[in-house]
This record gives structure tokens, C-alpha cells and sequence, in this order.
């Protein structure tokens, strides 16, 4: 007989997934069964939660509200589950990580050999890309995200608030002045960021929403801000970009803060995020406690 938490399951991975089929490859189970799961969830709520054809699956108003409480007592029960095993289970076995290239290079990094000291058993495979990976797909345990969460129906746990900076070096600024206004910033060299979600090599974006546009040029474009960074140290222009990337710079002079006369965007905040049908391991639950434990302390820097 169908049990209440398959069927739950079977309904959030059909709508993340976009079809019975899938979410019965994701559970191990059979398309048959999968139907039959999702059938007495809808018999017993009395209501229809998907609207199925042969092409694809629609959220009803009533599933709509459903999937939201739905992914939360999943979500719950995976994070009691967890807390129950990381005590009688030992934190061991391989794990696999994917975060932001820059981030990982410059600050991942350096946490690494704490977690390693303090779980010898655990072995990391980290993989940094800055596209946005598919967890279920590519096989990925969880993934570090930098910005605005766009979905939903991922488990995230916040790690830290990000900011943006707009610096330059010092030489920069002997030269070519200290810009006060962004409306003075289209006379500037400007270096652009090209994956970024709230500024572009040739419009940034200022107010905490955003809508403030300012166009801008330079003699650069990257898809890397360590580059970036490496350029504004140069004087090759102004950047615009991650405080967590120019932290070490701006500390060291090298690189100097400006403020204008609006704020600057939000950038959003750093999460660690995993696939609701998966449920945490302890070697997960442990890693993701360590990296709440070390961000939190660095960020407070960024």
C-alpha cells in the first residue's frame, strides 16, 4: 500500500523533475508505482494536485500550496534525520562539492584542510564552475551559491550575507580622480564582470533593488573576479564586484573603497544547497555545519 512519505516524495520530484517518469528513476521505484503514489496522495488529500497529459505536468492551485508545506516537512524530517544518524553514524565516505570558481579558489580552499583534520574519514571531490550545475544530474551532494536563490524547491541553508564593493587601486585614482557620483562613472574605465546576474560589461546597477542603471565602458571583460581583481590592483580601471573578492585587496591597500551617492545593489547571500529527494547523509550534514561555522567567520571581512 502506498505509504504517505513515498507519495510526498513522488509529487515534489514529478514537479522538479517535469514527469512521473523521472521522479520514479530518482526514487528507484516503477513508473506504475509512482502513479499509484501520487494517485492516493490526491484520493486522500481529495483534491487534484497535478494536471497530467502526455506531454507534461501542471501544478494545480491547490498543489501549488501543497508543494511549498510539502517540501518544508521534507525538509524537516531530512535535517532531524540527519541530526539522529551524525550521532550513531560515523562521518565517512566520499563527497562530492561544487561551488563558484573564485570562491573556491580563494577562500574554499582554505577551509578544506580543517574539515580534513576534523573528519579524516570524508574524502571531497570539489568541482568549480561558475554555470549553475544540475544536482540530481551530474551527481553533485550539494553546491555553494553566491546571490539570489531562484530555486525553490532546492534544501538551502544560508551561510552568509554577500556584499558588493566598488574599489580601485590608489595609482587608479591619482590618475583619473575619485568618482562621488554614479553618474560620474561612465568617465571611467570600468572592468566587467560578464556572469554576473546584477551588472554587465557595459550596465551596472546601484539602490539595494537594482533599478538604478548606469552605463559604463573599459578596457576589460572577464567571466573570472580573481582577474578582475588583478586588474583593479593593476589600475586598469574600477571594479565593481564581490566584496568577498577584493577583501584580502582592500585590507592590504591596494585597493581602495569608494563610496558614491546611492547604495549599491543587493547581492544576496552565500547558500549551500542540496536536492530535496536526497536524503543528508552525516558526512553532509557535518560538512554543511563546518562550512556554516568558517563562512560566518570570514564574512564578517566581506
Amino acid at each position: 500500500m502506498p505509504d504517505r512519505l513515498t507519495g510526498l516524495e513522488t509529487f515534489i520530484s514529478a514537479v522538479r523533475l517535469g514527469s512521473l517518469s523521472a521522479a520514479a528513476r530518482s526514487l528507484g521505484i516503477s513508473p506504475t508505482m509512482a502513479v499509484r503514489h501520487l494517485e492516493a496522495l490526491e484520493a486522500r488529500l481529495g483534491t487534484t494536485l497535478l494536471l497530467r497529459t502526455t506531454r507534461r505536468l501542471s501544478l494545480t492551485e491547490a498543489g501549488r500550496h501543497f508543494l511549498e508545506r510539502s517540501e518544508r516537512v521534507l525538509s524537516d524530517l531530512a535535517e532531524a534525520e540527519a541530526e539522529a544518524s551524525a550521532v550513531t553514524v560515523a562521518v565517512e565516505g566520499p563527497l562530492r562539492v561544487t561551488a563558484p570558481a573564485v570562491f573556491g579558489m580563494m577562500h574554499l580552499a582554505d577551509m578544506l584542510p580543517g574539515f580534513t583534520e576534523r573528519y579524516p574519514n570524508v574524502s571531497i571531490e570539489l568541482g568549480l564552475n561558475d554555470r549553475v550545475v544540475d544536482l540530481l544530474d551530474e551527481r553533485w551532494d550539494m553546491a555553494i551559491r553566491i546571490g539570489h536563490l531562484d530555486d525553490s524547491t532546492l534544501v538551502a541553508r544560508k551561510l552568509a550575507d554577500m556584499r558588493l564593493v566598488l574599489c580601485a587601486a590608489p595609482a587608479y585614482l591619482r590618475r583619473r580622480g575619485t568618482p562621488r557620483l554614479a553618474s560620474e562613472l561612465g568617465g571611467h574605465d570600468c572592468l566587467g564582470y560578464v556572469l554576473s546576474e546584477r551588472t554587465s560589461p557595459s550596465l551596472w546597477r546601484f539602490g539595494r533593488d537594482g533599478s538604478m542603471r548606469v552605463a559604463v565602458r573599459g578596457p576589460l571583460a572577464a567571466d573570472n573576479g580573481h582577474v578582475l581583481m588583478t586588474a583593479a590592483i593593476g589600475g586598469q580601471g574600477l571594479l565593481y564586484g564581490p566584496r568577498f573578492v577584493a577583501a584580502d585587496a582592500l585590507r592590504a591597500g591596494q585597493l581602495v573603497e569608494i563610496v558614491i551617492d546611492v547604495p549599491l545593489a543587493d547581492m544576496g547571500a552565500a547558500y549551500a544547497v542540496s536536492h530535496p529527494t536526497r536524503r543528508p547523509t552525516a558526512r553532509l550534514r557535518a560538512w554543511i555545519d563546518y562550512l556554516a561555522e568558517r563562512v560566518r567567520a570570514a564574512a564578517a571581512d566581506w
